[in-house]
């Protein structure tokens, strides 16, 4: 006898993780930013967003109040937001993990178990050809509101160009058969 699976059952999600260093700013903002526009396109049951950070000085807490001031300025809402810890064992369950530095970038390559866990490692920017070149979302945390709005404005853009890149294997029959984009290729040999 063969295993048929049941016509209405829906194919696993796609699962990726927005990672900064404290998961209070930019990642928390990547995640609702993201999780919104999914949302908006109708396939939240496609797709499981998270976020986390590289050091765990946050463990525990809300984002940044400057994080959430800036979310509910564009009409997000932050406040369920906890901080995390990226785990290792997370790589083997996530399809992507997009990064919003280089630094972050070089961390979490070191952390991979493998070459394949590694290339799911990739800058958020990378995403956009407008902003590639830029690397890195800076850091908003030892700056002001307006600093953090434009984090944000930099973080929406790249995340409708990732959304893009996501959109047509999510709409497909089984989004986790796909390859998930990658923004640009791993870096190799790159010091810490």
């Amino acid at each position: 006898m063969t295993f048929a699976p049941d016509a209405d059952e829906q194919p696993a999600p796609f699962r990726l993780c927005f990672v900064c260093t404290g998961n209070i700013c930019r990642s928390p903002m990547a995640e609702v930013v993201f999780r919104d526009i999914v949302s908006k396109a109708g396939l939240q049951h496609r797709v499981q967003v998270s976020s986390a950070g590289t050091g765990d000085w946050h463990v525990g807490e809300k984002a940044d109040a400057r994080t959430i001031a800036a979310l509910a300025r564009r009409g997000y809402d932050g406040e369920l937001h906890r901080a995390r810890q990226f785990e290792t064992e997370w790589f083997e369950r996530l399809d992507l993990v997009v990064v919003l530095d280089r630094s972050h970038e070089r961390v979490l390559r070191t952390w991979a178990p493998n070459d394949v866990e590694a290339s799911k490692v990739q800058l958020l920017l990378s995403f956009d050809p407008a902003l590639a070149a830029q690397s890195d979302v800076p850091d908003p945390y030892y700056s002001d509101a307006a600093m953090f709005d434009s984090v944000l404005a930099t973080i929406e853009t790249a995340s409708r160009s990732l959304f893009a890149q996501l959109e047509p294997a999510l709409r497909a029959a089984t989004p986790r058969a796909a390859t998930p984009p990658t923004g640009s290729s791993p870096t190799k040999g790159t010091a810490s």
